[in-house]
């Protein structure tokens, strides 16, 4: 760890973002702002309200358009046009409110707004619900999935299993990032271990995660790095296995002292 608290990333990024500014008026949201993220690994982004998490989420997901920011995809120099511009990119987000449909079921949720249908050169041919099903199959078995039934209404679904579905619904896309926010936020014990251990598979499957959390107990389970926010600024970015919450709640609240990596 170097002097001021932060670690370099250990390799080239997925995603990097430098000098991300955003203004609302007289409020500085985001100041400068350095972050990346890597395949196969997580990076947890903390901070007390107002640290700008939010802000800095949804301008990596085409939500807001930085008022300045170097953006680099695979490597390559990018602009971010809108959610559609972030999904085209390989970018995909899973709000806190999940955005589910509690009287459809779990492939309705899945296929909503993308529906496939059958058949080719008809206007009002019918839905491929063999498709549809079969796709949702093998997304949930491939992240290991707790839900036994994929026609039961997603409301009748536990918290954990409703996050499960709006992960799975991201990976449509075959998205190479994959940002949640608040993912474990209102659940119980046992419904927080399914969420990280879906976060953890999703590292195994080498996408790039930015879990954004409150929570830094659920932090430290499955974060490889930890970037801090302090009033739209990055307060240091530590190596998870390598600090602690004390250093962690320290740089979030601005007393920070020097801990020996």
């Amino acid at each position: 760890m170097s002097d001021n608290g932060t670690t370099a990333a250990p390799e080239e990024p997925l995603l990097a973002m430098r000098g991300v500014t955003k203004r609302f008026g007289a409020v500085q949201a985001l100041d400068g702002v350095d972050v990346d993220i890597i395949a196969g690994e997580v990076v947890a982004l903390v901070g007390d309200n107002g640290a700008g998490k939010s802000t800095l989420v949804k301008v990596i997901s085409g939500i807001y358009s930085p008022d300045q920011a170097a953006i680099w995809f695979n490597g390559q120099p990018v602009s971010i046009h809108g959610p559609g511009g972030a999904a085209r990119l390989g970018i995909a987000t899973v709000y806190q409110d999940l955005a589910l449909c509690d009287n459809l079921d779990v492939v309705e949720n899945m296929f909503l707004g993308h529906e496939r249908r059958a058949g080719i050169g008809v206007v009002t041919r019918a839905l491929d619900e063999t498709s549809m099903e079969r796709r949702s199959n093998e997304l949930l078995e491939n992240l290991a999935v707790t839900i036994p039934d994929l026609r039961s209404e997603v409301g009748t679904l536990s918290g954990g299993q409703r996050q499960q579905v709006a992960v799975a619904r991201s990976l449509l896309g075959e998205p190479k990032v994959v940002l949640l926010d608040e993912p474990t936020a209102a659940l119980g014990v046992a419904q927080t271990a399914q969420v990280l251990a879906l976060i953890k598979r999703l590292r195994e499957n080498d996408l790039g995660v930015m879990v954004i959390s409150h929570n830094l107990a659920d932090v430290f389970e499955v974060a490889d790095r930890i970037v801090v926010l302090r009033l739209g600024r990055v307060a240091g970015v530590y190596d998870a296995a390598k600090t602690n919450q004390n250093e962690i709640v320290a740089a979030i609240t601005g007393a920070r002292t020097e801990v020996a990596a």
